[in-house]
């Protein structure tokens, strides 16, 4: 007896080294997206005054990138179902590579618009499959934090970009910033970017995709490298069953059991934007400006940011399938919106020259990190069929993008014509609706499988 169990204890190390090492491959893609989104944030005031930017280029120059990712999103599902979760990842990559060198050589604004469109057509398409990616692949019991890798890879690109950042606008003075620095910061992305290609070539292809084109005989080595031999055969079967209803359509997203879930996954994608997250990533080094502090501190004080972000991410991928989705929805959008709150007063009163500003962008950032950042991301890629999972997560990640794009344009005219009191006021607001959004309609998801995670939707008789 003793033997079996070990035999299985060791068979199950086996399948979740497999298992975790691809996930990590596949959520390289979550690198290049907070590489990209966050490289921006050490560039945008040399390109102001490179290219002599208003306010409203300067949200242009920051959410164009955006642009790309909704297009890339929505098409997503359509192009993952019909080529296969790999090869749209393996585009995505190349597009990347594309976006960044374009971004660093143009000579005009509109030049480097394009390009980080183009860029963008890959960030989106990786946001939405990493994590899709990895849900389809993962053990239930384990799945909460192999997804959660595709946002703590987002946190690592976000948190490398800004040591990278500082280093290049160190290598001259501030001629050679506005000049050339801004080139060489979007241009290190090609890095990341060939590193994620070539390693795409190493993963096998999600195993429910495999058995949704009927090729279920090739699915059945992947499962059985997770699973084992008895689980792996009652996979294939669990899944097979799933797909035995009525083929996946836009229209039956709206059926009156898949509603509830588009509503889940669509409100939770726009709130995670609305709260401010990515106007305080984007424009740190802007924001610690407005309370006093020069460029070069500003940089510091935003790797801070970076460094927070990093950390309590991986306190997020300790807990999630411990304490659950839900509670640290809760949890972490509560605090975020203490935070925001003092935040604007602290902006309103004037109380800006000392520590109090960032400590609670900190903790904010903290929330954010252990909460709606992965946990976002987790509940999307979970939450719906696997007939539809493909076109429903494109479209609560296009939701998530298109208000990503809202806030990223807005903050800049907002910053200087409301102030940041009311602007991250009006972000304490949404997180207050957060947290009761989550309270009323998420259900806990943690330790189930899929196909039991779809039953939740099932209509009631």
């Amino acid at each position: 007896m003793s033997s079996n169990i070990q035999e299985q204890n060791e068979q199950q190390k086996v399948s979740m080294k497999f298992v975790t090492l691809v996930s990590i491959v596949a959520a390289l893609g979550g690198l290049l997206f907070g590489f990209d989104t966050a490289v921006v944030s050490g560039a945008i005031g040399f390109m102001k005054d490179r290219f002599d930017l208003s306010e409203f280029q300067v949200g242009w120059a920051v959410s164009s990138l955006i642009i790309g990712c909704i297009v890339g999103a929505l098409s997503t599902g359509v192009l993952s179902d019909k080529f296969g979760r790999k090869k749209i990842l393996i585009t995505a990559a190349i597009l990347f590579i594309i976006g960044s060198v374009g971004s660093a050589i143009p000579g005009t604004f509109s030049g480097f618009i394009i390009a980080r469109m183009i860029g963008g057509l890959g960030i989106g398409i990786t946001s939405t499959l990493s994590p899709l990616y990895n849900a389809e692949i993962a053990p239930a019991k384990y799945r909460g934090r192999l997804v959660a890798l595709n946002q703590l890879a987002t946190v690592t690109g976000i948190f490398l970009v800004y040591f990278t950042n500082l280093w290049i606008s160190n290598l001259g003075d501030a001629a050679w910033d506005v000049s050339t620095a801004w080139r060489w910061m979007f241009a290190s992305g090609v890095i990341p970017g060939i590193l994620f290609l070539v390693l795409l070539f190493l993963v096998p292809e999600s195993p429910r995709w495999l058995i949704k084109q009927g090729r279920a005989a090739e699915s059945l080595p992947i499962l059985l490298r997770i699973h084992g031999e008895e689980l792996a055969k009652q996979e294939v079967l669990d899944i097979k069953e799933s797909f035995k209803q009525e083929k996946g359509s836009f229209r039956q997203l709206f059926s009156p059991g898949l509603r509830m879930a588009m509503i889940v996954g669509v409100g939770l994608a726009i709130l995670q934007q609305v709260t401010g997250i990515n106007a305080v990533m984007y424009y740190a080094p802007e924001i610690f400006k407005e309370t006093g502090a020069g460029t070069n501190a500003a940089l510091i004080q935003t790797i801070l940011v970076g460094l927070i972000n990093f950390l309590f991410t991986i306190l997020a991928i300790w807990l999630i399938d411990k304490v659950g989705r839900k509670v640290l929805l809760l949890v972490g959008s509560s605090a975020m919106t203490i935070c925001l709150a003092v935040i604007g007063i602290a902006f309103q009163t004037g109380h800006t020259s000392g520590p109090l500003v960032l400590i609670f962008i900190l903790i904010y950032v903290a929330a954010f990190a252990v909460s709606l950042g992965p946990v976002v991301w987790v509940v999307i890629s979970e939450i719906f069929p696997n007939r539809v999972r493909g076109i429903a997560t494109s479209i609560a990640s296009m939701a998530l993008w298109a208000a990503d794009y809202v806030v990223s344009q807005a903050f800049p005219p907002m910053l200087a014509s409301a102030g940041p009191a009311i602007t991250f006021w009006i972000f304490g607001i949404m997180s207050l609706i957060t947290f009761f959004f989550t309270l009323r309609v998420i259900p806990e998801t943690k330790g189930k499988s899929l196909e039991d995670i779809e039953s939740l939707w099932a209509p009631k008789a």
